[in-house]
């Protein structure tokens, strides 16, 4: 719980206007939390203390205004005795959290046999640590709220589970030497970075490739590529610096994506080589 201007912010999130089927979902749930409260006859006051939130939050929730936490929705069942029906919402409530675009990434990354990605200013979101995501997200201007924070760096994290899929997919990233360099978050933070890199390195799906800075002119000095291909045999890339940086199923845009992948990962140092070089980074220290 947090004190802005005057006011007490309760935990929650803030429900995005634009994404349709997150505002019918939580306005879906808002509408049965207030069904079953006022089924069992309690009021919004009573009903927040009884599950630990302000009557602010309570009317929020109930008017599909803000997402509720797992927390709450498990309180919830418990004090109006839904048997497990309000906390079963959270499958669905859970998903809403994070930001449509982010969904629609983490869908994609979740059906592709293979993703390639190239990185220019920031180390991949894919292989962030928690705090090194929170450190890049609270860098943004404006500043978001902590809330929003939270949110953002929740979503980043769950698309990592990737990772964990079976059959596993082929990942392939690219990293900027700068960016590896670049101590976000302090110290420590950087170390357990670099860390997570090596671990992620040696796995048997995974190659990390570093670009040193000391290297010629290559196609990614315009921004970030990422290419991603699925079972049937289909693709979708994009790369900032080409198609107006929109995403693309086109064969021949995919084709130019996919050469001026090929080639920064023909520049790029060899995976063990990209090893030795993090390794030497956690050395300097």
């Amino acid at each position: 719980m947090s004190v802005d201007d005057g006011e007490v912010t309760e935990p929650g999130w803030e429900v995005d206007p634009d994404d349709d089927w997150g505002v019918a979902v939580i306005a879906t749930v808002g509408r049965q939390l207030k069904l079953r409260r006022e089924a069992v006859g309690m009021r919004a006051a009573e009903f927040g203390e009884a599950v630990g939130y302000g009557e602010d939050m309570v009317y929020k929730v109930e008017g599909g205004k803000r997402i509720p936490r797992q927390e709450y929705l498990n309180r919830a069942d418990e004090v109006l005795g839904a048997g497990g029906l309000i906390s079963a919402t959270w499958e669905d409530v859970k998903k809403v959290r994070y930001p449509k675009k982010v969904r629609e990434l983490a869908k994609l990354e979740g059906q592709a046999v293979e993703i390639g990605v190239y990185e220019c200013n920031i180390i991949a979101g894919l292989l962030q640590t928690p705090e090194h995501a929170r450190a890049v997200i609270s860098a943004a201007q404006p500043p978001y709220s902590p809330d929003d924070v939270e949110r953002m760096v929740t979503a980043r994290l769950a698309r990592q589970s990737v990772f964990e899929r079976d059959p596993a997919p082929s990942i392939h990233f690219v990293l900027e030497e700068a960016p590896l360099r670049r101590q976000v978050g302090g110290t420590m933070v950087w170390r357990q970075q670099l860390q997570r890199l090596l671990e992620a390195g040696r796995l048997h799906h995974v190659t990390l490739q570093v670009m040193p800075t000391n290297t010629d002119a290559h196609p990614g000095l315009d921004g970030r590529i990422e290419l991603l291909k699925f079972p049937d045999g289909t693709a979708v890339g994009r790369a900032d610096g080409a198609f107006s940086g929109r995403p693309t199923t086109d064969p021949k845009q995919l084709r130019l994506i996919e050469l001026q992948y090929g080639t920064i990962r023909a520049q790029a140092l060899p995976p063990r080589e990209s090893q030795a070089f993090i390794e030497q980074l956690l050395g300097e220290t």
